[in-house]
């Protein structure tokens, strides 16, 4: 049972992978899973001579077992996690705002990716929503790229929506969230807005909790959220790399 469990379990992990890949995503979402999904079908391929070496060495035996338990402790946290991305991920209604800022997420091809889109679609929705509020699209100009995230959404808003032009501010060297609310700083400046104001944060759904928190330790002090939506074929692979992100912005001390 536990062996058909294992290739069971392996079979799905390895074949979610294989298929986000196939698209052109590549994250630690996705190849954490791949990883666990091959040890397992390794675990199930190699059962019999394991069992017979954890029954020879009493060392073994203990370490296999400690090693299980680790990873049934991290499994729970990770359900934790799940669960507060789930509350996280609750759409609300917001106020009238001073602004509303749009988090860079990445392109692909001087093109917003999938997840950017829903950011920018969030947005002009929001800014119909608040016709009188500035829109700041924020990041920098990436690898191999000949435009900054900023340029190529502000394009994406004007040209889909339409938004016009002069409604939207670019923030052009962040490469970070934690830059992103930095450098959009000098922006809000030049508005005539203070951190202080209300403002309107969007970003996607699995990403708004350390968003906020960055912010927040950033001296904003008036955000509301406005999650967009993850589709749910890339919902949980995308909290599974949040769940390390949020742990390493802990560690080095971005909240």
């Amino acid at each position: 049972m536990k062996k058909t469990a294992l290739w069971v379990i392996g079979l799905i992990l390895i074949a979610d992978s294989i298929w986000l890949l196939s698209f052109g995503k590549i994250h630690f979402g996705i190849a954490l899973p791949l990883c666990i999904g091959t040890v397992f079908m390794m675990l199930a391929l190699f059962d019999r001579p394991l069992q017979q070496a954890l029954k020879t060495y009493c060392w073994l035996r203990y370490c296999w077992q400690a090693a299980w338990g680790i990873f049934w402790l991290w499994l729970l946290s990770l359900m934790l996690f799940f669960g507060f991305m789930h509350q996280q991920s609750v759409r609300q209604d917001i106020p009238q705002v001073k602004a509303i800022m749009v988090l860079g997420g990445g392109i692909n091809k001087d093109q917003p990716t999938p997840s950017v889109k829903t950011r920018l679609d969030t947005a002009a929705l929001a800014s119909r929503q608040n016709p009188h509020a500035p829109l700041i699209v924020t990041g920098g100009l990436g690898f191999k790229e000949t435009l900054s995230e900023a340029e190529v959404m502000q394009q994406y808003l004007i040209n889909t929506h339409p938004i016009p032009a002069y409604k939207i501010y670019q923030e052009t060297k962040s490469t970070s969230t934690e830059e992103n609310f930095t450098y959009s700083k000098a922006v809000l400046h030049e508005l005539s807005i203070n951190i202080h104001q209300p403002i309107a944060v969007i970003t996607n759904d699995f990403h708004m909790a350390r968003a906020l928190a960055i912010g927040k330790r950033q001296g904003y002090s008036n955000l509301y959220a406005v999650s967009a939506p993850t589709p749910l074929y890339m919902r949980y692979n995308n909290w599974l790399r949040e769940y390390f992100a949020y742990g390493s912005g802990w560690l080095l001390n971005e909240y």
